[in-house]
């Protein structure tokens, strides 16, 4: 397949483009979350709280995974926590949501109607870890290697799982 370079952040355009197994390789700002840190950056938005600029979630994409020294890889994107949260993130302006595994078919369907995707990453920690140009700690350092991390990446591949109502799970 012909992989394609994608630079955040994403315009809406771009996702409205994107097709159901399409491979990109991504480079810029890549946000990292999952279980614990996703949740309270959503109560946080809703609140008005959130310990950081929410412009930095226009045209963002949130990584399902904890970062620790052993590296990264995506945790299952259709836990509860995770998966009940896409949404409200997405209408803040998350445009790809990254992890791994199958969602709920209401999920998808809201996705595309708020102008996001989901995305998939192979579980490979040591590729995705050396993709990695700069890394720090954005909000939530009580939560350790779950605190909300902004990576810098290059070349950070990813295949398009859910776009505009299609489901590569069928």
């Amino acid at each position: 397949m012909n992989k394609k370079i994608l630079k955040t952040p994403i315009d809406p355009n771009t996702i409205s483009m994107m097709v159901t197994g399409s491979i990109y390789l991504l480079n810029g700002t890549v946000l990292c979350g999952r279980d614990a840190v996703i949740p309270r950056i959503v109560r946080d938005l809703r609140e008005g709280t959130l310990p950081f600029d929410p412009s930095l979630l226009e045209g963002s994409v949130i990584f399902h995974t904890a970062v620790s020294v052993a590296g990264i890889g995506p945790t299952s994107s259709n836990k509860l926590e995770i998966e009940e949260n896409m949404i409200p993130l997405s209408q803040a302006g998350v445009r790809i949501h990254l992890g791994k595994g199958k969602l709920h078919r209401d999920t998808t369907e809201a996705l595309a109607q708020v102008g996001s995707v989901y995305a998939i990453t192979p579980p490979v920690t040591a590729i995705l870890t050396n993709k990695i140009l700069q890394k720090r700690i954005l909000a939530y350092p009580d939560l350790g290697m779950e605190a909300l991390y902004m990576l810098e990446v290059r070349d950070f591949p990813l295949i398009i799982a859910s776009a505009n109502g299609k489901d590569l799970y069928k």
